[in-house]
């Protein structure tokens, strides 16, 4: 655990406030915000069981709703803050959308004590594949690769 600098501490509790109003109002126990130049850029709520929706996390919702704010699909600049350690899929989303920092307030032991026991997730990626329950696996078709090859052909592509 580190320290975290006080402009953080605001955030923290922003995204702590949106965790437990979001509980009242029927979803997880979850809030994100998403904060550029010590401005806030969106926030985040768990909706996961009220929309059906298991990739609907607080830390993917606040990224969602910052990047239709500021017209990008990266988020170099800004900090996540979120109430909870995030799982395997937030730090991915959080690594794709290029954030500069995340910082957390509970951990994954606190999330697990409450029901939302990510560990398994964080065991399965240590995993090999070939060992995992839920078979992931690679059919190679002769055209695998058209997809990359368009991509690459295309002039005005987007740079990742």
């Amino acid at each position: 655990m580190s320290t975290a600098p006080s402009t953080d501490t605001p955030w923290l509790a922003r995204a702590v406030e949106l965790a437990v109003a979001n509980v009242q109002e029927g979803g997880g126990p979850f809030g994100a915000v998403v904060v550029r130049d010590g401005a806030l850029v969106s926030t985040g709520q768990n909706r996961v069981t009220p929309t059906l929706d298991p990739t609907a996390h607080a830390e993917v919702q606040a990224i969602r709703a910052a990047c239709r704010e500021l017209g990008t699909f990266t988020l170099a600049g800004c900090v996540l803050y979120s109430s909870c350690e995030p799982c395997p899929m937030c730090a991915a989303a959080s690594l794709w959308a290029r954030v500069d920092r995340v910082v957390y307030a509970a951990d994954r032991d606190d999330a697990a004590r409450g029901g939302f026991d990510d560990r398994a997730f964080y065991d399965l990626m240590a995993t090999p594949r070939s060992d995992w329950a839920t078979p992931v696996v690679q059919v190679r078709p002769a055209d695998a690769t058209a997809p990359f090859d368009a991509w690459l052909a295309k002039d005005d592509r987007a740079a990742y």
